[in-house]
């Protein structure tokens, strides 16, 4: 005969809360990644020494290339053309601090397609290479930073047509972000 004890049911509620929270986790993330590996994101989440710009990624124009912090090099940094705002008139994309993210965030290879789920995903938890942010401070830099704000303020392209969005809105990408982080940062498994 098989009997339950009380603290054997309440092991299995905790459990089946545990993987039903992770579950949750992991779908949260899904949506994060298809905003991190869009074109307003992945273009300077780079695996190259160049950033890469429109929708179709394409080498950024005029052969800018990254240099040793992420901004350009003399006489063709990223604030020689990127300002502080979008120059809709001329079709440049600014915002503050213009620059690309550390090689270390790369959300790409080397042949520019995007990593997979699991592979960006290990970036965001490895604080070696996301500036040292947990959960928190990368809730607070999706929330607030001013260039992961620009991803839903992109301006104009040089022909006057608006640039495209994320597949979320701000307010959905930081609600996912919170359940991901609430969920304990989990990874989809695979390479």
């Amino acid at each position: 005969m098989f009997s339950f004890s009380a603290d054997a049911s309440c092991n299995d509620t905790r459990s089946t809360s545990s993987r039903d929270k992770s579950a949750d986790g992991l779908a949260a993330w899904q949506k994060l990644y298809s905003v991190l590996t869009h074109p307003r994101c992945i273009n300077c989440h780079t695996a190259t020494n160049y950033p890469q710009q429109s929708d179709d990624r394409h080498k950024h124009l005029g052969h800018v290339i990254r240099g040793p912090e992420g901004k350009g090099v003399p006489g063709l940094n990223c604030a020689s053309c990127h300002q502080e705002s979008n120059a809709d008139s001329t079709g440049v994309p600014g915002g503050p601090d213009w620059h690309l993210a550390p090689l270390s965030m790369r959300w790409q290879d080397s042949s520019d397609q995007p990593l997979s789920s699991a592979e960006v995903c290990r970036a965001l938890t490895d604080r070696s290479k996301d500036n040292g942010f947990d959960g928190p401070a990368l809730l607070k830099h999706h929330q607030e930073d001013r260039l992961v704000l620009w991803a839903w303020n992109p301006g104009r392209r040089g022909n006057g047509a608006m640039r495209t969005l994320p597949p979320l809105t701000h307010d959905e990408f930081v609600a996912a972000t919170s359940r991901w982080v609430d969920a304990g940062m989990p990874c989809p498994p695979g390479k």
